[in-house]
């Protein structure tokens, strides 16, 4: 399924999604794998977690806005063929809709997906990462200016709070300081 996925991602994205790319999903992948070990989370749910993370941005191969829901839509067309059932896919599709901003998880494995894809905020590559974020948007809306990205992010970083104590106490920290580090450039 993970090749399945990656390749509908390379094959299917524009490239000018510098951000929102198979990259990313590797990304989440991986840290929804983390944050579900660290939390305990049983084989089933670490499978749904799995799912979820593989398919929470295949929707940007149709649409930009609006993505999570395409995504969905594929998630359904697909995931019977890898043995999900009706009950899991309800359960993925929720996970995948948790990621929407502003984020909303309504239980643990949501809070989880939702963490894992945004838990660059609060590592040491937010930044690197915030710039290939900036180049895609900016592709897509030409009078985007750095000076309007800096407000974009200081206002989402301002907002934004990890769900799960796994990275409320491990990467917050590091986001406030990316946060701070954000001010002071655009003081």
């Amino acid at each position: 399924m993970q090749q399945f996925v990656i390749a509908l991602l390379k094959d299917h994205l524009p490239e000018n999604y510098y951000y929102h790319n198979y990259l990313h999903t590797l990304y989440v992948v991986a840290k929804a794998a983390e944050i579900g070990r660290h939390e305990h989370c049983t084989e089933k749910e670490m499978e749904l977690l799995h799912a979820a993370a593989l398919w929470h941005d295949t929707g940007y191969v149709k649409t930009y806005i609006g993505h999570e829901e395409e995504s969905c839509l594929l998630a359904k067309k697909y995931l019977p063929g890898y043995g999900f059932n009706e009950t899991d896919i309800y359960g993925i599709c929720e996970m995948i809709m948790a990621t929407k901003i502003p984020q909303s998880p309504k239980n643990k494995l949501e809070q989880m997906i939702a963490d894992a894809d945004l838990v660059y905020l609060g590592t040491s590559d937010a930044a690197e990462k915030a710039t290939d974020l900036f180049k895609e948007l900016r592709s897509l809306n030409p009078s985007l200016t750095m000076a309007g990205w800096n407000q974009m992010q200081i206002a989402f970083l301002s907002a934004h709070h990890y769900f799960t104590q796994y990275h409320s106490e491990r990467s917050e920290p590091v986001k406030q300081a990316y946060l701070a580090q954000l001010k002071e450039t655009a003081a």
